[in-house]
Parts: C-alpha cells; structure tokens; sequence
C-alpha cells in the first residue's frame, strides 16, 4: 500500500492491524479457565446448567442421579433465545469434556469475527474515496463496488476501540448470545452499507441504468442476499437485535434515497421480507410452545420515565460500558462528518440505540449489557475524531513518536483489562458450593444466594427455590406484584426443610426476612453462609 500524506503507520497500515487482532486475542485468552462469576454471573450460569443439560443427555456412562440432575436442571430453565451457543459448547465438550472455557473461546472468536466487519465498514465509511467529490464521481461513473481506495488509520482506532475497550474484553468472552448478536449486527451495517452504493441521487436502483459492467448488478443481489441473511440470524440470535437491524437499514438507505424511493424499491422489500423468516419464525415457534409468551411481559415500563432513578441508573450503565466522556465525544463526533450519507447512517444507529433504550427501560438502566451494541456504534461514531487527529500528527515530524504515545495507550487499555481478570480469582468458589451441595443434599431447600441458587445448581448438584433478594422484590412492587414478607415465605417455605443464606449482605437489606428467619434454629454455619432449619423453632 502506498504511503498517503494522511497515514500515520504508512506501509505498516496492515501490522497494526494484525497487531491489534492479536492483542484482543491474546486478552481474551488470559485467565481463561477461570468460573464464569466475572461478568453477570446468573446469565452465563443461565446458559452453563442448559449447556451441561443437553451434554449429559449425550453421555451413556455418567451416574444415573447425576445425569438425571443435570437433564432436569437443564429442562428447567426458560427457553429465551435459540441455544446457538450452548448447542456448539456442547459439540466442543464431546473432544475436551466438560470445560466452561469452551464457550469463552466461542464468544471471544464472534467478537473478533465482528471487529472485521467493523474495520471494512469504517474504511466503507471515513476512507479517502469518502470525500464529497470523490462520491459524485462513483456515482457519475456509475463504479459503485470501487467505492474504497486508501483507508485512513482512523479504521485502526475504531477496530482498537471495539477490540480492546476494557468492557468489551470482559462483556466478549460471556457464556450468553450477545457477543454472536453483536458481531452479526456489525456484519449486516457493512453488507446494509455496501449495498446502499446502488441507490443513485435520484434514489432508483442502479440496475434501472445502463451498466457497462453488468456484474455490478450481479454484486449488488449479493448484498441483498447477505444483508438479508445477517440482519436476519442476527435477530433470531436475540429478538432485541431487530432495533440496530432497523436502525441500521434506515440510516444507510435514508442517506441516498428518499422515504418514496426506498418503498418503491424491490430490493428493499426482498431484504425485510427474508431477514424477518428467521426471527419471525422463533416467535411463532416459541409462542406455539407456550415458553415466549411470558418473555416479553416487564420489558417496557412508562412509569420509569417520571423517576430520576432511571436516567441516572441508565447514566450509570454508560459510564460502565464506554465512559461518560468517551460517549459525549462520540456524539461530538457526528458533527465532523461531512458525508450526508456517513452522517445519516451512525444518525440511524444512535436513534436505534435511544429506542431500544425507551422500549427497554427497566433493563437499560440496570443491565450494562443492554448496552453492549453501543461499542460498535460509538466505535464508528469516534472515528471521525481520531482521523482529525491522526491527520494533524502525520503531517508533524515526529511520527515515531505520536505512534509511540498511540501504542502505550494501547497497551494501557490491555493492562487494564488483565488487571480487571487477574484482581479476583473465582476458581475456589467451586469447592464453596460443592460443600455447602454437600450439606444440604437430600433435604428441601429455599435459598437467597447470588445468582439466584445458579451455583449451588451447576457446583453444588442441588436443586433450590430461590428467595428473592431485595432488589427482585422492588421489581416486583414497582410492577404491582410485591407481597409482605409472610406471603413470600408462607408460599416459598411450604414443605421445605432448610432456608440456605450465602447472600449475607442482602439478608440485612430484607429485616423482615432477617427477623422472621431468627425464629428457626441454626441447622448449619460456615464461612460465608447461615442454614436455618425449618422445622425447629428457636
């Protein structure tokens, strides 16, 4: 690649970039055989019990009571999404065994898989044929698959920022679906994106034109076809991706065509109408079988609007994933795009993000990795902003230099997240659950534990009703179903023998509970959790 006056690194554009790749790998594999507690551990529990569930329903010569235990707890937990991944875990677990690590690898591969994606888009979009002049000639010429010639090393930082923003390294190795959703939602704005090219300023389809390559048409159906496919596996993945699929439809096409035009369009009729089948399917499907109904009920909550709790709760989400400076530069970077087309496409992407926050109010504001689409889009949304900066530093003598400051800032986000992996070590929390499994093994159990009774599940081999913690039961009351104290246990203690704490903190936060529980004798004590007997009264 020839050397542009604008590029930093130069020939040396592509090591970077392997460089970069190789890093988020590399950080993603540290520490990798640690337990799954280290991010939203009742979700990737979640998927751990169901993957564990469908592996021993495979095995032929495990305990009869184990295998019959892990097929129940398995069978046990809703069914939200397809179980893409628990399904290739499972595959994996038939050469390794059973190894949770198994599903990191999955997950941290989709990431990276979705940080291609990210940087072709972003040459797509800020690379040097970006410029206003140099569209009017594409679209003059009629050259639309030419449409990249020399990206700018601002594709780098955006790829950098995707990959190696600490969040994103700890959120990507998660046992859940979202890693696979975003990597897929990245793929469909490329493919979206690309084929947008075909729409001329007067918003017809470029096959109604004279081509003097009829395979730019031929390209074209292919866009169609892969667009339709992504954003489609992308919502059966997680219904909640059909909001960056819309989103990012809109932008891209609402930048070079008209409402009219786009609906006039056959193509646009022939993508929605194949990426709705997978999702739309999954829908009918879980409905038929009576396990979806009840998914989507909570989701959207009005009166949140009115609480201060809310914005300040999603502010805080924010600040976890990107950082609230990080996200007030990434909206300041819309106003240095000059592109129309650039501009309207991150606009659909932002207003994708605002709506899927309001539909999913409660969750935004207290699940962080609702907002895990948000990297992507702020990652594209600050490339703007690192290419005025890169331009003005490869004009200054010192290039090895800034280059130098550019490579320890990568290096701090690296140490960052090591230090983020290696400040806890999970592994003894197995043993814990295993004991207290032990303990209580053949009686009836409720439970206030973390993780809503997960990990005495999945390590412990015993089954528990969970109590709900103090946070569950402000849910509850905030969507009208909250009950006293003496209903909740009057229903959750009937027939059960032992009421299992390991959530001493909570306990305290519930006095109700805590003072209703000091009435049953002790049944066993340790560090780190109380079993109160319920059939001996103190």
């Amino acid at each position: 690649m020839d050397e542009s006056p604008r590029s930093l690194f130069g020939r040396y554009h592509t090591l970077a970039l392997l460089v970069i790749f190789i890093a988020a790998l590399g950080i993603r594999l540290y520490d990798l055989t640690d337990l799954p507690l280290d991010f939203h551990p009742t979700r990737q529990l979640f998927s751990a019990l169901k993957a564990r569930g469908m592996y021993y329903e495979t095995l032929t010569d495990a305990p009869a009571q184990q295998r019959e235990f892990a097929i129940q707890q398995g069978k046990l937990r809703a069914t939200i999404e397809p179980e893409i991944l628990e399904k290739l875990t499972v595959f994996t677990w038939k050469f390794t065994g059973e190894q949770l690590w198994v599903a990191r690898i999955y997950s941290s591969l989709f990431w990276l898989i979705g940080g291609i994606f990210l940087y072709l888009l972003a040459r797509d979009l800020f690379g040097n044929a970006d410029s206003k002049e140099e569209n009017k000639k594409e679209i003059r010429e009629i050259r639309p698959i030419r449409v990249i010639r020399v990206p700018t090393d601002a594709a780098l930082f955006t790829a950098a920022f995707y990959l190696l923003l600490p969040y994103a390294v700890i959120a990507s190795r998660s046992f859940q679906p979202d890693p696979l959703m975003a990597a897929l939602l990245v793929a469909f704005w490329w493919a979206v994106n690309r084929w947008s090219h075909s729409l001329t300023p007067t918003s017809r389809p470029i096959t109604q034109y004279a081509i003097r390559n009829t395979q730019h048409a031929t390209f074209f159906w292919l866009y169609v076809l892969l667009a339709s496919l992504l954003g489609g596996l992308a919502i059966f993945i997680k219904l909640n991706a059909a909001f960056f699929v819309i989103g990012g439809a809109l932008g891209a096409t609402l930048g070079r065509a008209s409402v009219r035009d786009i609906l006039r369009n056959k193509q646009v009729w022939i993508m929605a109408a194949l990426g709705i089948l997978p999702g739309l399917g999954w829908v009918v499907y879980g409905l038929s079988r009576g396990f979806l109904g009840q998914q989507f009920g909570g989701r959207f909550m009005p009166e949140l609007f009115l609480s201060p709790n809310f914005y300040l709760g999603w502010a805080g989400m924010l600040d976890n994933v990107l950082g609230l400076f990080p996200f007030a530069l990434a909206l300041l970077g819309l106003l240095l795009v000059d592109s129309k087309p650039t501009r309207t496409f991150l606009l659909g992407l932002w207003a994708a993000y605002f709506a899927f926050g309001i539909f999913f109010d409660y969750h935004i504001s207290t699940h962080d990795y609702y907002s895990l689409p948000l990297v992507p889009i702020a990652a594209l949304a600050l490339t703007p902003l690192a290419d005025a900066l890169v331009t003005q530093i490869a004009n200054l003598r010192y290039k090895i230099f800034a280059a130098s400051i550019l490579t320890l800032c990568l290096l701090a986000a690296l140490w960052t997240s090591r230090a983020a992996l290696k400040s806890v070590d999970y592994r003894p929390q197995a043993a814990f659950w295993n004991q207290i499994g032990e303990t209580v093994r053949g009686h009836r159990v409720v439970a206030l534990t973390q993780e809503y009774a997960l990990p005495l599940a999945y390590w412990g081999w015993t089954g528990a009703a969970n109590w709900p913690d103090s946070s569950d039961r402000e849910y509850h009351a905030l969507r009208g179903g909250g009950q006293t104290v003496e209903k909740y246990f009057d229903r959750l203690t009937k027939n059960k023998d032992l009421f299992l704490v390991t959530d001493l903190a909570d306990l305290k936060r519930q006095p109700d509970l805590q003072e209703r529980l000091s009435r049953f004798a002790i049944f066993a004590e340790g560090d780190g959790y109380i079993i109160y007997d319920l059939q001996t009264h103190r």
